[in-house]
């Protein structure tokens, strides 16, 4: 199904109307004029029509939506899919302004979305950083954005508008980038006038190309949104306020909304004057603000602030790769002064498994069970016997079974090694390891018994499955140590970040 809908750039030449004469009126009455509508109350028309082609035919229903005050018109049915393009302009025409954190990996994005924020924004700054461990001064390619992009786009089902940079040169590479963009699942795509190589907008060193080759960029991206039968959201970006001077970056911002730009964004303004005077350069076109955190040019303004100066969106391009930087310095300097990071500092495992889905995917996977994989296993199997530290991958337990805490310790018995080269069967240079058992013991912070187990001391490589808190413990250096001593021995004591304690005896 696709649809018509009247975008805020189509009412730039009323930006001069009386004050009395509201946007939504002036809305009403172009969609009155250009598109027929009927009066409020009226039932929107719908029109109906085949296109045949060979051994098919294909039903294409039209339908027109359009703003009535702050409530959009039901469009025919209500399951149908809206694009990210669509959710973006649906957002841009609602009412206050609009927050979107930056974000670099799908991880991020998922983060953004879980914290109830309605659109996010990539960051060529933030992708070049932890994708390549560069500088954003134009090393990272097309490729390299949009692979990053559509991962990111897969994660999360809010619009995410895409850092086009400067569509990686001339118009036919900007016809390619927004093509590639949409393919992508954008909602949106920033396109800016600079140079290559460019550079990150409050560095020093940029340049803007002239001023027709910035305006045929824009002119670019609206036929390459025609062809693709899109309506992502062109934001028109000018970095010449730095580049030239303020007057100039106002003549940009005109010139690109004429030439087809959704929503207008200066960047690196330089005082709240400078962006109240920006915003009063078409009101009725949404305007941009970039808060870059940490000291850029630009003042750091609240949201209440930035909407009473005319703002609609507003990102935040460094804030969650700045902390991220700063809290996984901190690990690493705990970790190597012999310390794991503290439980206040991370989540937990638990919290890390619902942060990252394992909880909705384990119920979704409950849905195509099959009568083998629920068949109980073996007495004294390790799957029947599963708990959060983990067990050997096989036939996956139900819920119930995740939960079981074992009554008495498992012993675990594996075949007798055989050298056929010694002929001494066990009796090899190990056998004074394989003679010996590891028994693990696992106290919860209540003091349960979680896990009582016995292996063969020369079975480590899978001792990690058993209990992930032991991943990167050196145990056969404590074997090599111990090995030779007579009775039993206790190798390892601590707690894990759960809380839990953690026992290695040798026996």
């Amino acid at each position: 199904m696709k649809s018509a809908a009247i975008s805020s750039t189509d009412f730039r030449s009323f930006s001069n109307l009386p004050s009395s004469q509201t946007p939504s009126s002036a809305h009403r009455r172009v969609a009155e004029r250009l598109l027929l509508l009927p009066k409020p109350g009226a039932s929107l028309p719908k029109k109906v029509g085949s296109i045949s082609k060979a051994r098919s035919k294909t039903s294409v229903c039209y339908t027109i939506s359009a703003s009535y005050g702050d409530k959009e018109s039901d469009s025919v049915g209500s399951n149908e899919y809206t694009s990210p393009a669509k959710a973006l302009r649906k957002l841009l025409e609602s009412p206050g302004i609009h927050q979107g954190p930056a974000c670099f990996d799908a991880l991020s994005a998922k983060l953004v979305e879980r914290a109830g924020f309605d659109v996010c924004f990539t960051t060529g700054f933030g992708i070049s950083a932890t994708r390549l461990g560069v500088p954003d001064t134009g090393l990272i390619s097309y490729g390299e954005m949009v692979a990053q992009g559509q991962e990111i786009t897969q994660a999360v089902s809010i619009p995410v508008i895409g850092d086009g940079d400067n569509g990686y040169g001339n118009a036919m590479n900007v016809k390619r980038t927004v093509k590639g963009y949409i393919r992508a699942g954008f909602g949106g795509i920033i396109l800016e006038d600079q140079v290559s190589p460019k550079a990150c907008g409050h560095t020093r060193g940029r340049k803007v190309v002239s001023r027709e080759e910035a305006i045929m960029r824009i002119k670019a991206a609206v036929d390459a949104r025609k062809e693709s039968g899109s309506d992502i959201v062109i934001v028109a970006r000018t970095d010449s306020r730095q580049a030239v001077s303020f007057e100039e970056a106002l003549w940009r911002a005109r010139a690109l909304a004429d030439a087809g730009a959704d929503v207008l964004f200066i960047d690196a303004l330089a005082s709240v004057e400078e962006m109240k005077a920006f915003c009063d350069v078409y009101p009725l076109v949404p305007k941009m603000a970039n808060m870059l955190e940490g000291g850029g040019k630009t003042p750091i303004l609240t949201p209440i602030e930035l909407e009473e100066l005319g703002y609609k969106i507003v990102a935040y391009p460094l804030s969650l790769m700045g902390v991220s930087i700063c809290a996984m310095q901190d690990a690493l300097s705990a970790i190597k002064g012999g310390r794991i990071p503290s439980p206040g500092s991370m989540p937990s495992f638990e919290e890390l498994k619902e942060i990252l889905g394992f909880n909705t995917y384990y119920e979704e996977e409950k849905r195509y069970a099959t009568t083998s994989s629920q068949l109980p296993s073996p007495k004294g199997d390790f799957s029947s016997r599963s708990n959060e530290y983990g067990v050997q991958p096989g036939i996956p337990a139900d819920t119930e079974q995740r939960g079981q805490i074992p009554q008495n310790p498992v012993e675990v018995l594996i075949p007798e090694v055989y050298d056929k080269f010694s002929g001494e069967g066990a009796k090899g240079n190990f056998s004074g390891i394989w003679s010996r058992k590891l028994r693990v013991k696992i106290t919860g912070r209540d003091g349960s018994e979680k896990l009582d187990i016995r292996i063969p001391a020369g079975f480590l490589e899978g001792i990690t499955n058993i209990v992930p808190a032991l991943v990167g413990v050196n145990i056969k250096a404590l074997l090599d140590d111990a090995t030779l001593e007579e009775g039993g021995k206790q190798l390892l004591d601590f707690q894990d970040t759960m809380g839990d304690r953690i026992q290695v005896f040798l026996e």
